[in-house]
């Protein structure tokens, strides 16, 4: 039995340990906004939050999660009313959107971390979340308006 803590909500689990967190998530939980994109830690759309660290949770085993605090995009605020979200609303960011909550999951960390990112920052923080859309600059002027939401806030 592994105990998880998603989203601040106790789950108890009889499962594989070596089940990737992705699954769990989805299948399991019933937390279907981290997405499955390419199995191999590589595009970012299975970005989520443990203990604060935006891991992959494609190739994050279930028992790494265990004890371990786990934030996934649902998560992220109550009414969906992070600066990230906001900005990612009013910029009108995604396209397809399938990449999205990855992308918000990794730019969260950034945020959290640094109030004030430089141009530099923000690419260093985002490399290896891919936008098969293109959506980049929208992505990046997404975050630096999330950063001045938040100071002023």
């Amino acid at each position: 039995m592994l105990k998880l803590n998603i989203n601040k909500k106790d789950y108890e689990l009889n499962i594989d340990p070596n089940t990737p967190l992705l699954w769990v998530l989805r299948d399991i939980v019933g937390l279907v906004g981290t997405k499955y994109g390419c199995g191999i830690a590589q595009c970012g759309a299975c970005t989520v939050h443990l203990n604060g660290e935006a891991v992959r949770s494609c190739v994050t085993t279930v028992s790494r999660a265990a004890g371990q605090k786990v934030v996934t995009i649902e998560g992220l605020s109550v009414n969906g009313d992070h600066p990230l979200q906001q900005a990612w609303l009013e910029l009108d960011v995604s396209q397809c959107g399938y990449c999205q909550a990855g992308q918000i999951m990794s730019a969260a960390v950034l945020l959290k971390e640094n109030k004030n990112p430089t141009d530099k920052d923000i690419d260093n923080a985002m490399e290896g979340n891919i936008c098969r859309c293109g959506t980049y600059l929208r992505i990046h002027k997404a975050i630096q308006l999330a950063a001045e939401i938040q100071r002023k806030g």
